[in-house]
């Protein structure tokens, strides 16, 4: 298959998968060997494209953006609490991204640990909307400096790839007793610096190995990881809202039991 359409199809992949509980890096590691390509050739490209659906995040929440920046300028609490609140969630993964960067990179590489954890995280999904329970959270800035610290440690199970980083963190939320809101709205802003560390990382790791070709396969990837990002984040949304994350769970387990027959086919 041409390369510029292999990029196209991931970045799709990518701004469908990066916000739902059902694993992007996973996703994309299944979709580059189901498109006859050796998974370890596209893992930076896989890793380099997640900014555009950070910007998707960005765009949407703009209005949640600015007040944030003037109620810093002002050390405004809610504001101090809400920045607190995300650096120290992060925290966990910059450290442990570091330390086991190299096993990491490999799991990259393994499809069949990605359809099982897949299966494995569609199971605690279910678990976790069926017995946790959770009471109104006042946004990003009424969690606890505990509940923060917590979910970022919770996050970095994400780093086998098919256990979903949106899906880690939104689960550990609420299984701490956070609303379903609150937990994703967490989610989809921790994935900001999380997201953006992890591109620079490979970036700079693999510098010398990426030419010019690859920057403008990485360019289109993450345009197109934009554009539909900035679609499914609302409807994501809307279906939580109704029917809550079961609906991702069932998927995930269906998709790993079918990648595991096509991986051992």
């Amino acid at each position: 298959m041409n390369q510029w359409l292999t990029a196209i199809l991931l970045g799709i992949v990518e701004g469908i998968t990066e916000f739902l509980p059902v694993s992007s890096t996973g996703h994309l590691v299944l979709a580059t060997e189901l498109l006859g390509f050796r998974a370890e050739d596209w893992a930076v490209f896989n890793i380099a494209i997640q900014p555009g659906a950070i910007m998707a995040i960005v765009v949407l929440y703009w209005r949640t953006f600015v007040a944030v920046w003037r109620g810093l300028l002002t050390w405004e609490p809610g504001a101090v609490a809400f920045v607190r609140n995300l650096l120290l969630a992060f925290i966990p993964a910059v450290v442990l991204g570091l330390i086991f960067d190299d096993q990491i990179e490999a799991l990259l590489e393994n499809a069949t640990v990605v359809a099982w954890a897949l299966i494995v995280g569609g199971v605690a999904i279910l678990v976790v909307e069926r017995l946790a329970k959770t009471q109104n959270v006042l946004g990003i800035a009424g969690v606890s400096v505990s509940q923060s610290v917590k979910i970022g440690l919770v996050q970095c199970l994400a780093m086998v790839p098919g256990v979903s980083r949106s899906g880690a963190t939104i689960m550990g939320a609420m299984a701490l007793g956070i609303d379903r809101r609150t937990a994703a709205d967490f989610s989809f802003f921790l994935a900001l610096p999380t997201l953006s560390g992890a591109t620079v990382l490979q970036l700079v790791k693999h510098r010398d190995e990426i030419g010019v070709d690859d920057l403008q396969l990485i360019g289109v990837g993450a345009l197109v990881s934009f554009v539909v990002a900035l679609v499914v984040v609302k409807a994501f949304m809307a279906v939580v809202t109704r029917h809550g994350f079961a609906p991702f769970a069932w998927y995930r387990i269906v998709a790993g039991i079918v990648a595991l027959a096509v991986l051992n086919s």
